[in-house]
Order: C-alpha cells, then sequence, then structure tokens
C-alpha cells in the first residue's frame, strides 16, 4: 500500500471509531502515531513531544480558559432570570415579546460565555416553560431557544474563532472583527423571524396580557440598569478593548474574568463553592481543547507527511472548479460532518485540509473561516444529531417530544443558509470592518 493510501485509510478509520464512541483526542494520537511509526518510524515520538509543546507554548490559546472561566462565572452569577425578566417587560408591547426577550437574552448571554449547552439550558428551564404557560407553540418556543444558543460560536468572544485562528495562522482579532456585523445579522435575523411569525399566526404567539404590557417606563428602567446593561457593559468593555487594539485577546480576556467575578460578587453569588466549580469546568474544558489540538497536530502532520493531503488537493483541483464552486463543495462538507462531529473537532481536524487550498482559489482565510463559523451554527441545530435540541430536550417538559423541537429548529437553519447566501453575496459584510479598523 502507498503512502498516500495510507493517508486515506487512516482518516476513514479515524471516521469509523469515532462513529463507535471512542474518546476524538486520544484517537487522533493513537491513529497517528500508529500510521506515523509505519510510514516514519520512531521520528513520530520525537513529533509527539514537539507537537505537545508547541501547543503549550502557543500564545493564541492562552485566551481560552480565561474566556471560559469568565463564561462560566457569567453562568452561576444568577443574572439570566434578571435579564429575562427585564427584556420581557422591555419587548412587550411587540408581538412575540417572549421569543424576542428569549433571542435577545440568548444572544447577549450565548456572547458572555460561549458555551451552547449550558446556554441551552438555561434558556429551556427559564423560558421555555414562560412561553408554554403563555401559549406559545411549542415547536415554535422550541426553535427560538435552540438557535439563539448557539450564537455563541459565531459572535465575538468566540473561543471558536480563537481555535480558528491558531489553526489557520491568522489574527483573531480580526476574525473577530469580521464575525461582528454577520453574528448581529444573523441574531437579527431571528429577531425578525420571531416579530413575522407572531404577527401573522398570532395563535402560535399569543400577545401578553395587558398587565404585563403597561409597565411604568420607570420600572423598565430600573429592571435594564440592573441587569442588562451591566452584563452588557462587561461583554463591550471585553471586544471594544480586542477590536480597538487595546489589548490582546488573552489580556481582554483576563479583563473579562476579573469583570466577571466583579459582577457575580455584585450580585451576591460568588460563594466558594461555584468559584471552585468554575475553576473546574475551567480546567476540564481546557485540558480537552488542548489535548484535541495535540492530536490533531499529529495526526494532521502525519496525514500530510503520508500524502493524504496532496492527494486530497490534487482531486479537488481535478475537477476545475471555479471559487463558488469551491466554497459550496467545502461548506456542504463542514455542514454534513456537523452531524456526528462537534466543531471542535471539524475546526482543528477537516478544515486544515481545506486552508492550503484557498490561496488557489484567490479566497481570504478570515471570510473562509467566517462562513464556517455561520455553517456550524447549523451542526448544533441539523438532525438527527442535533445537540442543541437533545440539550433542550433534557429539561424540557415530557409533553414536549424531540419531533416537535426538530420541526421547531428546521426554519432557523434555513435562515442560516440564507444569511451564509448573503455574506458571500455580499463580501464586505464581513470583511468591511476589518479593513476599516486595520488598515
Amino acid at each position: 500500500m502507498s503512502d498516500p493510501q495510507l493517508g486515506i485509510l487512516m482518516l476513514v478509520l479515524f471516521l469509523f471509531f469515532i462513529m463507535l464512541g471512542f474518546p476524538i483526542a486520544f484517537t487522533l494520537m493513537a491513529i497517528g502515531l500508529g500510521f506515523g511509526y509505519l510510514g516514519m518510524g520512531p521520528v513520530v515520538f520525537d513529533l509527539l513531544v514537539q507537537r505537545t509543546y508547541g501547543t503549550m507554548t502557543n500564545d493564541v490559546l492562552i485566551s481560552i480558559p480565561l474566556f471560559v472561566f469568565m463564561g462560566y462565572i457569567i453562568e452561576r452569577a444568577n443574572i439570566l432570570d434578571r435579564l429575562f425578566r427585564s427584556l420581557q417587560l422591555a419587548s412587550g408591547a411587540l408581538p412575540g415579546a417572549l421569543a424576542v426577550a428569549t433571542l435577545v437574552t440568548c444572544t447577549l448571554f450565548a456572547t458572555a460565555t460561549g458555551i451552547v449547552g449550558a446556554v441551552v439550558t438555561l434558556m429551556g428551564l427559564l423560558a421555555f416553560p414562560a412561553m408554554l404557560k403563555a401559549g406559545y407553540d411549542p415547536r415554535f418556543s422550541a426553535g427560538v431557544i435552540c438557535a439563539g444558543g448557539c450564537l455563541g460560536i459565531l459572535i465575538p468572544p468566540s473561543i471558536m474563532l480563537i481555535l480558528y485562528g491558531a489553526t489557520a495562522g491568522v489574527s483573531v482579532v480580526r476574525l473577530y472583527a469580521a464575525a461582528f456585523i454577520p453574528g448581529l445579522l444573523l441574531a437579527g435575523a431571528y429577531i425578525a423571524y420571531a416579530i413575522v411569525r407572531a404577527w401573522l399566526k398570532p395563535e402560535q404567539a399569543p400577545r401578553l396580557p395587558l398587565e404585563e404590557r403597561n409597565v411604568p417606563v420607570a420600572k423598565v428602567v430600573y429592571e435594564l440598569v440592573v441587569s442588562f446593561f451591566p452584563l452588557a457593559v462587561l461583554i463591550t468593555m471585553v471586544l471594544g478593548a480586542i477590536l480597538m487594539g487595546l489589548a490582546l485577546p488573552s489580556e481582554a480576556a483576563a479583563l473579562g474574568s476579573l469583570g466577571a467575578l466583579i459582577l457575580a460578587a455584585a450580585y451576591r453569588s460568588l460563594t466558594f463553592g461555584k468559584l471552585k466549580e468554575s475553576v473546574f469546568l475551567t480546567a476540564r474544558t481546557t485540558a480537552m481543547v488542548c489535548w484535541l489540538f495535540v492530536g490533531s497536530n499529529i495526526f494532521s502532520a502525519v496525514f500530510g507527511f503520508l500524502g493524504g493531503q496532496s492527494l486530497v488537493e490534487q482531486w479537488i483541483l481535478s475537477l476545475n472548479l471555479s471559487p463558488t464552486m469551491f466554497m459550496i463543495l467545502a461548506q456542504a462538507i463542514i455542514f454534513v460532518l456537523g452531524w456526528p462531529l462537534e466543531w471542535t473537532e471539524i475546526i482543528i481536524i477537516f478544515v486544515p485540509i481545506f486552508l492550503p487550498l484557498l490561496d488557489d482559489f484567490g479566497i481570504s482565510p478570515i471570510f473562509f473561516g467566517i462562513l464556517i463559523a455561520l455553517n456550524l451554527q447549523t451542526s448544533f441545530l441539523s438532525p438527527p444529531v442535533a445537540m442543541s435540541a437533545f440539550y433542550l430536550k433534557g429539561v424540557a417538559p415530557k409533553s414536549v417530544t424531540l419531533e416537535q423541537i426538530f420541526a421547531g429548529v428546521m426554519p432557523h437553519i434555513y435562515i442560516v443558509l440564507a444569511v451564509m447566501v448573503l455574506v458571500y453575496a455580499f463580501p464586505g459584510i464581513a470583511l468591511w470592518l476589518p479593513d476599516q479598523l486595520y488598515r
């Protein structure tokens, strides 16, 4: 068997073992070391040491544990119920007020935490019962929560964009600037859809009772001041420091972690138990990401040495695709991979296969990364392995079926695809802000 065939075989075996439920990071290392020993000899063990040390000294990855810690602290700050209540009061006059409040809460909370499972689960416990009690259609309600909870993948400070930046060797700051407008555009599209659907089909999203809509302005302002604005200011400070060049992502993440601790203390929810739990979860998440990075580096290095990478490149180039067709092919493959795999594996294992081809098709790696971030929204929403749907099902009333949740998320998948087409047709949506800020 030739070396390129060994490369393709190791890729097929990896997918096979993942389908069986083997741990991804250690499967990557085991397959990489095994096939590397066949093709490279004992020198592959030197590669293991080098790649592990390289991951430990990667400055880009320093911000990951800090942003994760910030998210876990905010998650435990007991701010979500106040935030949802204040936004519900502020949007009471709109059609689908509860859905709008849910989406705005999800957007802000997902931006602050970036943890899809946490946002969907918490909103499933808080907003889902409120919407069902108000007479909302279960499918509509489920779709709103699942879609809104995934926005943290795209909107900065996104952990996914940090990993993509480290994998692709591009500036995380530019990625953040490029993702800002598309992220708000997608959130705005979700909100617009919720309002229009509630207006066209009021039986699926009944208006709030009159006493909940006629709330004194002073009370609404007070509720926003004590819940919405503190978190919004924290996020603005973190993102502003990054985008304006006042701080590196790691420095801004440290500022955000400190701000999260102050916010939790101000809400009197900063206990030693919660702090200990947040530190433990941060360490566990960071270790998972770092070992995935080590495993993927070994796997991709051996895959490239055996000639698997060049074989894939030659096959794609032999198709004589236009840049548009190449983009459609790449995004379609990533869309399908989103069913069995999580975004971390897709970013650090499969995206590097496409990166060397971007120059051949004249595609900016930053623009490519933003489209991937949009595309990965669907990996949490697309049946049959829509993780956000399973997160919600775990906390939803027994009367709500998984089929209803799947039906509710489908319109939001179409919205994501429409936004992807819009961003591709008008690249300035993603590239205008970084071009203006970093000329």
